[in-house]
């Protein structure tokens, strides 16, 4: 751990400070985790997680796939899980008003930088526009510092596309972002993996990859009770979000995952969305 680590960041010198992501989602990768002695939990949106590891307040966090690209700093990826698809994800979707070639200007919520990115590759690489990109606040329903319910086209992510869905008759033309990226590449797609700063420590680095790889393959066999035990107020019908944790989603790190991750990259290198081609470094719990 870090000498200049607070004591109300981490509450031991033995603590590991995970920052970790709140959406249904992420529920095989992290639920049982706060029960888990030497464990500090930070519940954060995607896209603020990599705030909190470059400052220290967190030693791994589940960050957006874009920022290992993005980050001034070195990181390293822990190779215990992540969140993808190999096809339809449900829950980052595009709606427009009007046909996607003909949109001007799209309203991206803030939550996540690599669903923002990935959206710029799509529409340019498939439906050949580079629109307009506005920041959009989803929760609040504001962009540009006054309230737009339904702007003409917006792209949503996480659990809002289903709680707080817009009316279908508004928004005819939808593109499921994960389903796109499968069409267009044929591999799988990771929004979120493990990171770290590559400056930390090899026995925290080695204690947070055998913690969260435990408990993923732990998680892998009750979806169907974490679903009974954490779907109050939730709002997602029980036998839906079973079908999104079981059928929709992906949380192993394999071969073809990496593949689609390291397409991604030098797709996001190549339209400008990242300043140049890193190589990700993959923390080895054997050998350091």
């Amino acid at each position: 751990m870090h000498a200049h680590a607070t004591a109300a960041a981490s509450p031991s010198a033995r603590t590991v400070r995970l920052g970790i992501v709140s959406f249904l989602n992420t529920l095989p990768l992290v639920d049982g985790l706060e029960g888990l002695e030497g464990l500090h939990l930070r519940s954060s949106v995607p896209s603020l997680l990599i705030d909190h590891l470059l400052a220290d307040e967190v030693d791994v966090a589940l960050c957006s796939s874009i920022d290992v690209l993005r980050s001034p700093d070195p990181l390293v990826v822990l190779p215990c899980g992540m969140l993808g698809c190999d096809g339809p994800t449900l829950t980052v979707r595009l709606y427009a008003k009007g046909p996607i070639e003909a949109i001007e200007r799209v309203y991206c919520d803030t939550d996540s930088h690599t669903s923002v990115a990935l959206l710029r590759i799509l529409l340019r690489e498939v439906h050949g526009i580079a629109p307009e990109f506005i920041d959009y606040n989803a929760r609040e329903h504001v962009a540009e510092h006054r309230p737009l319910d339904w702007p003409e086209a917006m792209l949503l992510i996480g659990d809002k596309v289903v709680t707080d869905s817009p009316p279908a008759v508004r928004y005819p033309h939808q593109m499921d972002l994960g389903a796109a990226w499968r069409e267009h590449t044929g591999l799988p797609f990771v929004f979120a993996i493990w990171m770290a700063r590559a400056s930390t420590d090899a026995p925290t680095l080695r204690r947070a990859t055998l913690v969260l790889d435990r408990q993923r393959r732990h998680n892998r066999e009750r979806i169907d009770r974490m679903v009974v035990d954490r779907e109050i107020g939730r709002r997602w019908p029980d036998d839906l979000a079973r079908r999104y944790l079981h059928d929709f989603l992906r949380y192993d790190f394999d071969d073809r995952a990496r593949a689609g991750l390291a397409a991604f990259h030098a797709k996001a290198v190549e339209h400008g969305l990242a300043g140049g081609p890193r190589p990700l470094e993959f923390f080895d719990p054997r050998e350091r």
